[in-house]
């Protein structure tokens, strides 16, 4: 019994040294931290100002695609609306953030 008490109460004065252990045992939880930064974080905020700048630049005559895969082409744009004709006599009207992208020249030839 007499030893269990000694080895807790060298345990227990740790002293100078554990200031620094704690500090170390952080480390790797910053290294994750600065790692997910750098591989998810700042790419996902990328990707948001390219969208919210290509959502600034449609304009009437672009051809788009949707987030839903829908092919067509901006007749018209609200504030927070497009409406697409996506055949010769068929219009729909969607919110803006399902713009996917603007369709290339490289699109249209494989369409």
């Amino acid at each position: 019994m007499m030893l269990m008490e000694s080895v807790a109460w060298a345990q227990g004065m740790g002293g100078s040294g554990s200031g620094s252990g704690t500090i170390l045992s952080l480390v790797p939880f910053i290294l994750i931290f600065v790692i997910f930064y750098f591989m998810l974080i700042l790419p996902q905020q990328k990707k948001q100002k390219q969208q919210k700048a290509m959502m600034e630049s449609l304009k009437k005559g672009d051809k788009v695609i949707t987030s839903s895969g829908i092919w067509g082409t901006v007749t018209n744009l609200g504030k927070d609306t497009v409406t697409l004709q996506i055949s010769d006599n068929t219009k729909i009207k969607m919110q803006r953030e399902f713009i996917a992208r603007v369709r290339s020249d490289e699109d249209d030839k494989d369409a």
